[in-house]
């Protein structure tokens, strides 16, 4: 059959998108997607994440006979969509390993009866047991691989069992296979087409513009700060954290919450339950923010997420586009900040020296380039990822990056660059080695520290000539010659710098060096939102607005599911601007169905009534600007975050040595930071830390004792009593006295 003349079925698909999902029209290519596979053709698919790639096999599902399979890879995304499928009326389930085994029984039992039109299933699930030789009674009419790009070891999240997946053409001749993705290089996409076996297949590549987001990298300084300030300005929005280790999404969240922002942890190392627990608080709007690990998001079908911060490096420009995706997936616009030092970069090159397998460790090198790459780049960030994709950006500025909406003022940096590729020339030459970028620094704004002491870098000709630049302004000009490659960097774990050859041949030849800079005040304030309403943005009577959400929740909570399933905040949106009170007007709001307008229509159109009685209708400008915080940080003094995370857990009962094994801490280590919240006027009874036979036995070892080494009053009482404890039983002697209570 010829995709291009829709089979019946297809011409079905406009009806039952508005009946069902409540929309008067299909996003760019969905419709072109859903009539090629219902042709029987095999179809890869290519859109951005927040484009609708769910619905090119959910709306096609509901006109065809038989049951269409999801391979999918996380359960909380399966959950999440057979929710949102069963809110419109949909006959969909899901099988994976949060189910008991008489919930499987039963659920398959279903199947076999013919029941569903969709089921959602992990890779493993699909190929193991006897569950192969179940589908073949289920009447399999369609296969969806969904997050196709996980088949591909050059895709950025790539799992072995996806491999397998080609063996279901042999199960399945004939049945088209819909393989979708929202990132995927030219290669990935031609390894998908490969591994998965497709005939001929119509592939589909939508734009990777997300018109919606807007992108902006700042120097990374006071990290916990920067992430403060940007969700503090922001106190209504949703936002996601990523950091690359356990421990500082733990030591962030704690931070957060003690400037008292909900905020939680997400990470592989969590107990399951706990993990588990963490994301439906926050796919329900109980913690605001959730600071993860790269663990956290794949699938996450949250659209209210306004903002996304990576306040570590990615590893790939592929995943970082992925995980700023999961914001503004509603359409709704939406922020991604990138904190970024070349710290960071140094990080992750010793981490892939650790891997063994050279190819693999070519590839992961390569795309930390690419990811490097884009963080220093001084053009379009929307420019920049779109060619990564093959795309070109036909416009000029996009108005939504920090480049275009901030362009860096160009300059004449001849002196400057001299002076810095000259003492970098006079250290080797005088030293015979080479020194960090911070040193080069120091060197050449005077600094008396004991490196350029011990190494007579104060004799250097090039020693103090910079001393009416700032420090921190020489080390950003150093990076800027290290991207042009006037300069490299060492990759032994030291992060030297030495001249390149076109460094030298640039200090002789007398060449002028133009080059940018950040603007300061626009690149360093995290929490600067921009003030008026951007693209996409629907201005709405925020007070209505708010109470609609109250409403929301409450009918959510009382279905045991996230908020979004009831109506998504465009929805919403548009009932606080148009105000329909009838059904009529309900069906032409965005996202409502029959079936939504049955089930949570009338609740809404009182609301909006009752407002009406004591509220004028408005008329909408722009967004009100957030006011940034300027106040200190609890984080900011001697209890940072880390510390923060200790303390909550004391005061919820747990024991030291349970903390220390949550936190992958020793009990030495959470025997200091309580000693620091104690130092800090923390009011504790000492008898949670130490016996009254153990405080005798310190004070006396003590006496007579000065200076701060506490070894000899260690080794005096023969190793009894650990160094927290002494720690511990010092601060209480340096403040007032302990009384029982917490902070």
């Amino acid at each position: 059959m010829n995709s291009n003349s829709p089979a019946p079925a297809a011409d079905r698909l406009p009806a039952l998108l508005k009946q069902i999902f409540g929309y008067d029209s299909f996003r760019p290519l969905q419709q072109e997607i859903m009539v090629a596979s219902l042709a029987g053709r095999d179809v890869v698919s290519i859109l951005p994440t927040g484009a609708g790639k769910s619905l090119c096999y959910q709306l096609p599902a509901l006109v065809r006979d038989g049951l269409t399979v999801v391979v999918s890879p996380l359960i909380a995304l399966m959950k999440d969509q057979v929710d949102q499928l069963q809110a419109a009326g949909v006959a969909a389930t899901f099988l994976n390993s949060a189910l008991d085994a008489s919930e499987i029984r039963a659920r398959q039992a279903e199947l076999d009866a013919g029941k569903y039109q969709l089921l959602y299933v992990a890779p493993e699930r699909l190929l193991a047991g006897d569950f192969p030789k179940r589908q073949t009674g289920w009447n399999v009419c369609a296969i969806a691989v969904d997050e196709a790009h996980c088949i591909s070891e050059w895709g950025h999240d790539f799992r072995p069992e996806y491999r397998q997946l080609a063996t279901l053409r042999d199960r399945f001749p004939g049945t088209p296979f819909l393989a979708l993705t929202a990132t995927a290089t030219p290669r990935v996409r031609e390894d998908i087409v490969s591994q998965l076996r497709l005939a001929d297949p119509e592939v589909f590549i939508s734009s990777f513009n997300r018109p919606n987001l807007s992108y902006r990298v700042i120097p990374k300084e006071k990290p916990v700060r920067q992430v403060w300030e940007f969700a503090a300005a922001r106190p209504q929005d949703s936002g996601i954290v990523y950091c690359q280790s356990r421990k500082s999404t733990e030591a962030l969240a704690a931070a957060l919450r003690a400037e008292g922002i909900t905020a939680l942890a997400y990470h592989a190392g969590l107990d399951a339950a706990l993990r588990t627990q963490n994301q439906e608080a926050f796919l329900r709007d109980e913690a605001r923010v959730v600071c993860a690990t790269v663990a956290f998001g794949m699938g996450i079908n949250k659209p209210n997420v306004r903002w996304v911060i990576h306040a570590d490096l990615p590893k790939n420009v592929e995943g970082y586009y992925q995980e700023t995706g999961r914001a503004g997936r509603d359409g709704l616009p939406a922020d991604c900040l990138l904190l970024y030092s070349r710290g960071d970069v140094m990080k992750q090159l010793k981490f892939l020296d650790e891997i063994s397998d050279e190819q693999a460790r070519g590839i992961a090198r390569a795309q930390l380039d690419q990811m490097t790459g884009y963080a220093e780049d001084d053009s379009c960030r929307r420019a920049h990822l779109l060619d990564y994709f093959g795309e070109e950006w036909p416009h000029g500025n996009c108005g939504s990056c920090d480049s275009c909406l901030s362009p860096r003022e160009s300059y004449d940096a001849t002196v400057d660059c001299r002076k810095l590729l000259s003492c970098v020339f006079r250290i080797r030459q005088l030293s015979g080695f080479t020194t960090g970028l911070q040193h080069v620094a120091d060197v050449l704004a005077g600094g008396n520290t004991e490196k350029i002491r011990r190494w007579k870098h104060e004799t250097l000709s090039t020693y103090g000539i910079g001393r009416e630049t700032p420090r921190a302004e020489w080390v950003a000009l150093g990076r800027q010659l290290l991207k042009i490659g006037l300069l490299c960097q060492s990759q032994d774990g030291f992060s030297t710098i030495s001249l390149t050859n076109e460094g030298l041949a640039a200090l002789k030849d007398g060449r002028s060096f133009p080059l940018t800079r950040p603007p300061a005040a626009a690149r360093s304030n995290p929490a600067s939102a921009t003030a008026v309403a951007k693209a996409g943005d629907i201005p709405c009577d925020e007070g209505l607005f708010a109470d609609l959400r109250t409403l929301r929740k409450e009918l959510a909570d009382a279905r045991n599911v996230p908020s979004y399933v009831v109506f998504s905040d465009v929805s919403l949106r548009h009932m606080a601007r148009d105000y329909p009170t009838n059904a009529a007007a309900m069906l032409d709001v965005p996202g409502v169905g029959e079936k939504k307008l049955a089930d949570f229509g009338g609740p809404f159109m009182v609301a909006i009534a009752a407002w009406l009685l004591e509220n004028p209708r408005q008329s909408f400008a722009a967004l009100r600007p957030a006011a940034a915080p300027v106040r200190k940080m609890k984080a900011e003094g001697a209890l940072n975050g880390t510390t923060l995370a200790t303390l909550e857990l004391f005061h919820a009962g747990v024991s030291l040595a349970d903390i220390a094994k949550e936190r992958g801490l020793s009990i030495t280590t959470i025997e200091g930071h309580l000693a620091r919240a104690v130092e800090n006027g923390g009011k504790f009874d000492p008898r949670a830390f130490y016996s009254q036979a153990e405080e005798d036995a310190m004070r006396e070892a003590l006496l007579g004792h000065e200076g701060p080494a506490l070894s000899p009053i260690y080794e005096k009482l023969c190793g009894r009593i650990s160094y927290g404890k002494l720690r511990l039983f010092l601060a209480f002697q340096t403040t007032t006295a302990p009384c029982s209570g917490g902070l």
